[in-house]
């Protein structure tokens, strides 16, 4: 296999070259710079989500860029958050209201939910974590389809990627159903796409 993102059009190999880029940069991220990472809204993201009443965010795993750390934030704009709940593992989810006081219980993949309280909710805005994109504002994911249906099901929702400057690809192979992302935050930069 190719190191060289070009030459890979296979997503799963593609996949595999995302997550090693990826660990090999968090191994060299200065501590404090990971602390300081997306706690802060860039006035253009906060400005498309003034409308929104609940923005859906979720529980960084491993290296994953921490979306958690952007819900002070949204609930001092007075947004309600929520988080994704893994259902199965055909690819469905849902998305539960959740407080960062609040306790999470273990879900598959390692992922961690709210309880189901007064049940699911339809985000507004939906951030999502992903191994690679591009400038075309391709997502590449973890293979399961949980976006790309939560997507789907959401039509009207920002779609926001979440993650690490390293994660840039050159191209990103999309499918005729991934829909592509408005916005990609990483810890340098806002990338803005097309208007939802």
């Amino acid at each position: 296999m190719s190191d060289d993102p070009r030459d890979i059009s296979d997503k799963a190999a593609l996949r595999i070259l995302a997550r090693q880029r990826r660990r090999a940069f968090m191994a060299g991220l200065d501590p404090l710079a990971h602390r300081l990472a997306f706690k802060a809204l860039p006035s253009p993201l906060a400005k498309r989500l003034e409308s929104a009443r609940t923005v859906a965010l979720y529980i960084g795993i491993e290296d994953e860029a921490p979306a958690q750390r952007l819900a002070a934030k949204l609930i001092d704009m007075g947004k309600a958050v929520a988080l994704p709940r893994v259902i199965d593992r055909l690819g469905s989810m849902e998305f539960l209201l959740w407080h960062p006081d609040a306790p999470l219980l273990p879900g598959p993949f390692r992922t961690r939910h709210p309880e189901r309280g007064e049940g699911p909710v339809s985000p507004d805005a939906i951030v999502a974590p992903l191994l690679g994109f591009d400038r075309a504002m391709n997502r590449l994911g973890q293979g399961g389809g949980y976006y790309d249906r939560a997507f789907a099901r959401h039509p009207d929702a920002l779609r926001v990627g979440l993650a690490w400057s390293a994660q840039e690809q050159e191209t990103i192979p999309a499918d005729p159903w991934d829909l592509p992302l408005h916005m990609i935050l990483t810890e340098v930069e806002l990338i803005e796409g097309t208007e939802p």
